[in-house]
């Protein structure tokens, strides 16, 4: 007799869980490109993709030490890379940054994995903020955690406000998400935001986990401020690494360096330990690059100054949109995406996933739309700033064009 099939499952952790940035739509634009369509790739901050080369400086530490990178390193990683993160630490006023406390990892997002995953048990709820980067949320849902959102409203150029995120905090609360410049509204949060959240965190003991992976991408005098020059009596986890500000992200070398309260996190700190020993240890080719990155010409200085490739491109965008009928944008400070915002007024049916599908079908560019960061509405999308600027300008005329059509029809009746 034969056995009766069934479909095989998907674990349920999966269910609330979502990546749209690498979901339907880029799925959807892989197989356009398949048919031999150029599609212009705006979803993702992927510098390679438009040219923005890793400093030779960078390549060449990694084949000059391609025969020391041959066997697994320490789970932390190699010492010359965390020694590195270190140096840089204390340079912006971290006290306590030891090497110790520095964990490489294939790129930051392994580690936002690692870090909840050695932190949360069932129920602990993560403040993050909205819109968020979804890895994040993602993270906190497949390790038993619970996101809530702090919003960080357009109305206040996408800030938080410290108070609304205190008010969130609960018993079950465990850490304070901070991303910051922000991906993906390109905020870039002032000191006394900055010092009001660690002292919440430090008054609930809850630790501050700081996304700092764009921290040198900064545009028209915006300061950032290191989260971890002000926890004193918390823990504060930074994290940052290669992919955007040294245009690596095919290397996957990211880092964790943790500070403020370590005497008092010596067991998580180690369940952090076992967790990286148990994946052996991040890619060692890559981590020779770090030494080398970190202590070398900041080349993306030049890149966002007035007359740089990024800084140009970024004028670009925000001269697209100032020339719409439709759209807004609170001017990106940092990092490398614009959230684009629409009038609903001018365009009440708009929906941005539709409008999302509709432009890459029609003109074959590709966008993240602004709900695929958990955010409160459907009316933003977010787009990189990496193209040139000459490109960035015909991009927006294809918007233009996609929302010119959608104005054009005719509302829709509702139904009783």
């Amino acid at each position: 007799m034969a056995r009766q099939s069934h479909e095989t499952e998907p674990s349920s952790k999966l269910k609330h869980v979502r990546y749209e940035i690498r979901g339907k739509l880029a799925r959807r634009a892989h197989e356009l490109e398949r048919q031999g369509y150029e599609i212009t790739q705006l979803n993702i901050g992927n510098p390679g993709l438009f040219g923005l080369r890793t400093p030779e400086t960078m390549r060449l530490a990694i084949i000059e030490n391609l025969p020391d990178a041959e066997a697994y390193s320490n789970q932390k990683g190699i010492f010359p890379a965390r020694e590195a993160v270190v140096m840089q630490q204390q340079a912006r006023g971290v006290e306590n940054a030891t090497a110790e406390h520095v964990f490489m990892g294939n790129g930051v997002s392994e580690l936002i994995d690692l870090t909840l995953r050695g932190l949360l048990n069932p129920g602990d709820e993560v403040l993050i903020p909205s819109p968020d980067y979804p890895l994040w949320t993602a993270a906190t849902v497949l390790n038993g955690g619970k996101p809530v959102y702090y919003p960080c409203p357009e109305s206040h150029g996408f800030n938080p406000d410290p108070a609304a995120i205190e008010a969130l905090i609960t018993p079950r609360t465990r850490a304070v998400v901070i991303i910051n410049p922000n991906n993906p509204t390109g905020a870039v949060y002032d000191r006394d935001r900055l010092t009001a959240i660690a002292k919440l965190a430090e008054r609930h003991n809850i630790v501050v986990m700081s996304d700092e992976i764009y921290d040198q991408m900064l545009y028209d005098g915006a300061e950032f401020v290191p989260m971890a020059t002000l926890c004193k009596d918390t823990l504060c986890a930074t994290f940052s690494g290669l992919s955007k500000v040294y245009r690596a992200c095919g290397y996957r070398v990211g880092w964790v360096s943790f500070s403020g309260a370590v005497d008092r996190s010596e067991r998580y700190l180690s369940a952090l330990d076992l967790l990286a020993a148990l994946r052996l240890c991040s890619n060692v080719p890559g981590q020779w690059a770090v030494q080398t990155a970190l202590g070398g010409f900041q080349s993306i200085g030049r890149l966002c100054s007035p007359g740089g490739r990024l800084f140009q491109s970024r004028k670009a965008i925000v001269d697209g949109v100032a020339n719409s009928r439709f759209l807004s944008l609170v001017a990106p400070r940092g990092a490398m995406y614009a959230f684009i915002g629409v009038d609903k007024q001018k365009l009440p049916g708009f929906d941005d996933e539709q409008f999302a599908m509709e432009l890459l079908e029609q003109q074959h560019v590709l966008v993240a739309p602004g709900s695929s960061f958990n955010g409160p509405d459907r009316e933003h999308f977010r787009i990189t700033t990496l193209p040139e600027e000459a490109r960035l300008a015909e991009v927006f005329q294809r918007i233009e064009h996609v929302l010119e059509q959608i104005a054009d029809r005719p509302p829709k009746l509702e139904t009783a």
